[in-house]
């Protein structure tokens, strides 16, 4: 399939997410023409490596060998490094929140909170946070910039490039989870 094609990246994707069901979330991740296989440990990797490749070949799917990589600890996938100690915001992201100059327009506003909201895990009270930028970003809204947007600006960037490495609780131990809704 031509990828020049509108729909082509969205066919491929249906196609590699029916192909990849059985492992869909369990040890797979497909987005687009990226697959991303993890596990726990060396040998479920291998099963995993293995179930995959042989799903691919049952499906008569190649993958070209130059651009896979294989038995990476730590990876970049969809602004994220993901490695053993847990998942992190790309530090070439960090880098281009940290040039981000105070939006002048709400379209500038929406791109913005765009990217600071793809990132809102790792921001604790990231609505209360980014209330005013959102009031702000609203078309029937004028525009005015005042202290509370350049307040809840300078926090939201100043949480993104110190965003905290997200982990998975030790099974073993009681956690509490809270919800920023």
């Amino acid at each position: 399939m031509s990828f020049g094609l509108t729909n082509a990246p969205a066919a491929f994707t249906d196609l590699m997410n029916r192909v990849c069901r059985p492992m869909l979330d369990r040890s797979v991740i497909v987005f687009i023409d990226d697959i991303l296989i993890y596990s726990k440990n060396e040998g479920d990797h291998a099963c995993h490596v293995g179930e995959v490749l042989d799903i691919l070949r049952n499906e008569k799917l190649y993958a070209k060998f130059s651009k896979c990589a294989f038995w990476l600890r730590e990876v970049q996938f969809l602004g994220h490094v993901v490695n053993p100690d847990g998942i992190m915001v790309d530090p070439a992201k960090v880098e281009t929140v940290m040039k981000w100059s105070p939006p002048k327009s709400p379209t500038e506003v929406r791109s913005f909170l765009g990217l600071a909201g793809y990132y809102q895990r790792f921001i604790q009270d990231f609505s209360r946070i980014a209330t005013p930028l959102t009031k702000l970003s609203k078309k029937e809204v004028k525009y005015e910039w005042g202290p509370n947007q350049e307040q809840a600006f300078s926090i939201l960037k100043e949480k993104l490039t110190q965003a905290p490495v997200l982990a998975l609780p030790d099974g073993n131990d009681d956690f509490v989870v809270y919800a920023d809704a």
